[in-house]
């Protein structure tokens, strides 16, 4: 994270990762799907704790915890892989993705603005962690993120978006708080 507030403690916080310029990546059950299998990879190898989540169209709100205290390490290394992972798919697979053209100029046009970034920048640099100090702002977070989707018009219930802890199918194994 490159925010003054790190996530570097061992408390739950809630993130807020953000796909430049808002694009709406997320609508492409494939990039998705590299999210889910990325995040299961963190849950499994390198001690993500996941209790909430949800990927909206351009971005991802999830309550995480690292009882190591290197939440912010593991932020960074998913962000790298996912970024990665998800142009190499709009790279080879062109032809199932009508906006490629326009969706890599993007994200080379972002990258111009960022010394680490070579040639692409997919997601912003800030996470936007809030530590949850208490369980009100616990509820208050979890709220959030079930209703996120109903909010934005896209469900009536929070349980119907497909990617998300509300929904009791969820592709992805969180823990409970």
């Amino acid at each position: 994270m490159s925010e003054l507030r790190k996530a570097n403690t061992d408390l739950p916080y809630c993130i807020t990762l953000t796909v430049v310029d808002w694009i709406d990546v997320f609508t492409r059950q494939v990039y998705c799907d590299k999210i889910i299998d990325s995040l299961s990879f963190c849950i499994e190898k390198k001690g993500l704790i996941v209790f909430e989540y949800i990927i909206m169209p351009s971005h991802i709100h999830m309550i995480a915890q690292s009882l190591e205290g290197n939440l912010n390490l593991i932020l960074r290394d998913f962000k790298s892989f996912t970024s990665k992972q998800i142009i190499n798919e709009i790279k080879v697979n062109h032809q199932n993705e009508s906006r490629s053209k326009w969706l890599l100029h993007m994200f080379e046009f972002n990258a111009k603005y960022y010394r680490q970034n070579s040639e692409y920048m997919f997601w912003q640099k800030t996470n936007h962690p809030i530590e949850l100090i208490s369980s009100y702002i616990q509820y208050q977070k979890t709220e959030y993120i079930r209703n996120n989707p109903v909010e934005a018009g896209l469900v009536t219930d929070g349980e119907f978006w497909q990617y998300s802890s509300a929904n009791p199918n969820s592709p992805l194994k969180i823990s409970s708080m």
